[in-house]
């Protein structure tokens, strides 16, 4: 999932090539990150910098993705009272920004 690939935990089973680029694109990105906030982050690593980011933002990812996924249909129930998230991928009333995510650090095997 997209946690998993943000923190370099991801485990990418497809083109060893595509995995390699891929994770030095990341980790320009981050080190990019890490020079722009060096006051806060200057003594982090790179994979604290990916965890850090990951937990200040996955709020923000989670409602990029599904902002316009109205009309779709999430494939389980996600909104804690066994209701479907029926033409949306979010909840309605106080949890509708509630990222489903709830396996962040559950091991990807795992899950």
């Amino acid at each position: 999932d997209i946690g998993d690939i943000v923190r370099g935990k991801d485990l990418f089973l497809g083109h060893k090539q595509k995995k390699i680029k891929l994770e030095e694109r990341l980790e320009q990105m981050f080190k990019n990150i890490q020079e722009n906030n060096y006051s806060t982050l200057k003594g982090l690593s790179i994979d604290a910098v990916r965890e850090y980011w990951w937990a200040l933002n996955r709020q923000q990812v989670w409602k990029a993705i599904t902002c316009n996924a109205g009309g779709g249909r999430y494939f389980r129930r996600t909104c804690g009272s066994g209701e479907w998230t029926d033409n949306n991928c979010r909840c309605d009333g106080a949890n509708a920004d509630q990222v489903p995510t709830y396996f962040d650090y559950v091991p990807q095997y795992l899950r």
